[in-house]
């Protein structure tokens, strides 16, 4: 057998998305170049690794055992290289951090100068919703989690990094003229709302309830991107985080509707476990966010912190 660490590469992230779409897109590579791979690997197995029934691609018994078999080898490349590094004097190693999905739109600017100061740091980015966000923290899956709604039922710490505002929206198609809305604008636009466990549907959900407002629920959509697009397409209305809305703000696909009490406002919190152990890795990111948390925000939100709509 001839197998290289790249096509074990690609096979592992196949086996654990069950989608050659989405290993290309996590893997940052076109979606041909993952399928000749994969082709290229099943072809040194006289035994299946993959059985595509449809549209769908399904793990075999067989090539369950080459993952696992994949993911033993690659965490020992992982290793030689971390200790080829950390040789060097280079720090070395996994930083984990769980990011619910409005987050995507900061955590990259926290992470960017860091990274590029050791590269011998491999990322395991998950950006999901807050409930599964919490879940992977509660069972010490990550180093750090990124929230604007702080569970309740943790031991935590937190670093506070930014605001997060969120405003009402709509599409361009219905002109609101008035200066200011009263809040009884809510009985005659109809809302779409994100799905259970989100952070967005919690802190809009919690507004509502405080105001008493007289919401009229048109749909629930299970990502910020899907409500964005929905609202574009002139479907509803919604209450969203500014920072996800800054292009189609521009573009004036998308417009902010004034609303007395509006914007709402919550904190983006780096959150971990009390008793958490770090990891060298995890350390220096936390002491590199404290230093340079403000120059991060001047340089990169700026537009955000001075917002006023």
């Amino acid at each position: 057998m001839n197998y290289t660490i790249n096509q074990l590469r690609i096979f592992l992230k196949i086996s654990q998305t069950r989608s050659v779409t989405k290993a290309s897109e996590e893997l940052h590579l076109t979606q041909p170049a993952v399928s000749i791979q994969l082709k290229n690997f099943q072809a040194q197995f006289d035994i299946p690794l993959t059985e595509m029934i449809g549209r769908k691609i399904f793990i075999t018994d067989f090539g369950k055992e080459i993952a696992l078999a994949a993911e033993k080898i690659l965490n020992e490349v992982y290793a030689i290289n971390y200790k080829t590094l950390a040789y060097k004097g280079q720090l070395a190693g996994n930083l984990k951090i769980s990011v619910v999905s409005t987050g995507k739109y900061i955590i990259p600017y926290f992470l960017s100068g860091f990274l590029k100061l050791h590269e011998g740091i491999a990322l395991q980015l998950d950006v999901t919703n807050k409930s599964q966000v919490i879940e992977s923290l509660e069972n010490n899956e990550v180093d750090f989690s990124l929230v604007s709604v702080m569970p309740d039922n943790l031991k935590l710490n937190k670093l506070e990094l930014m605001q997060n505002q969120l405003y009402l929206i709509g599409n361009k198609e219905k002109k609101f003229t008035e200066k200011i809305y009263d809040k009884k604008i809510f009985e005659n636009i109809p809302l779409i709302y994100r799905e259970q466990g989100s952070g967005t549907r919690h802190v809009m959900e919690k507004f509502i309830l405080k105001n008493k407002l007289p919401v009229k629920k048109k749909m629930e959509l299970t990502s910020n991107e899907a409500v964005k697009q929905a609202v574009i397409a002139g479907m509803g209305f919604s209450i969203m985080p500014l920072i996800g809305i800054k292009n189609e703000l521009n573009t004036g696909e998308l417009l902010i509707i004034p609303i007395k009490g509006f914007p709402i406002k919550s904190v983006w919190n780096l959150i971990w476990l009390k008793d958490k152990g770090f990891s060298m890795v995890a350390n220096s990111f936390l002491n590199y966010v404290k230093a340079e948390k403000q120059n991060i925000i001047k340089e990169k939100f700026g537009w955000f912190e001075s917002a006023k709509y």
